[in-house]
């Protein structure tokens, strides 16, 4: 069986968690709990030698990189239905997984970390850095704006690992401060999503992790 090692606290370990939930896999669940530098002991560290959570274990093969978990699972679970094997389909999911590690999340966590975490250390924000990433954020959302123009969700109309990837840098979006207002079908799109049952499932334990219940 599936085991995953994460704190549902984090982007990607809130992915892991929403996709799992999403496609009924069957898993183990082992926290690791972010706050207290679990992810850097040297029992985590022999399973994820980054020291970054989430991972995956099945049996002796273990896993980084949350869209590779993503991709790993979907697999694993015997059915196409939210990573379909056409290839053209599959290409666009892949395209949108890698422009949201290489491109997305490290815009979108400059707001988290500013609106979240500083506050979380009893640090004020820098209004100055978020200025300056603005027009970048606002550039890439434009992008999934103009998409979700098209469907109703990123690859067609049906959902995809690629909206759960996408989603999860938004995942406290309101906390966040995100303008998704200006950015209507990208706004639209990400209430969707948050009515999911598997997003759903996760809300909780992430306000209580990050304090913001």
């Amino acid at each position: 069986m599936l085991r995953v090692y994460l704190d549902t606290c984090t982007v990607n370990s809130r992915k892991v968690l929403a996709e799992l939930n999403l496609m009924d896999s069957m898993f183990e669940l082992t926290h690791v709990d972010y706050f207290s530098g679990a992810h850097e002991s040297l029992e985590y560290l022999e399973i994820n030698p980054n020291g970054a959570v989430p991972a995956l274990t099945d049996g002796d093969f273990a896993l980084s990189e949350s869209n590779a978990i993503l991709q790993y699972a979907a697999e694993l679970s015997g059915s196409d239905k939210y990573y379909p094997k056409n290839i053209k389909q599959r290409a666009d999911i892949n395209r949108w997984l890698l422009w949201e590690a290489s491109t997305w999340f490290p815009s979108c966590y400059i707001y988290l970390v500013e609106y979240v975490g500083k506050p979380l250390m009893n640090a004020k924000p820098d209004v100055t850095v978020i200025d300056a990433e603005a027009p970048n954020w606002h550039r890439l959302a434009s992008i999934l704006d103009m998409r979700l123009a098209k469907s109703k969700w990123l690859v067609g109309n049906d959902v995809t690992i690629a909206d759960i990837a996408v989603a999860a840098p938004m995942h406290v979006h309101k906390w966040q401060r995100l303008p998704l207002d200006a950015h209507t079908n990208l706004a639209r799109w990400m209430a969707d999503v948050e009515q999911l049952p598997c997003w759903r499932q996760t809300q909780g334990a992430v306000e209580t992790a990050l304090r913001l219940a």
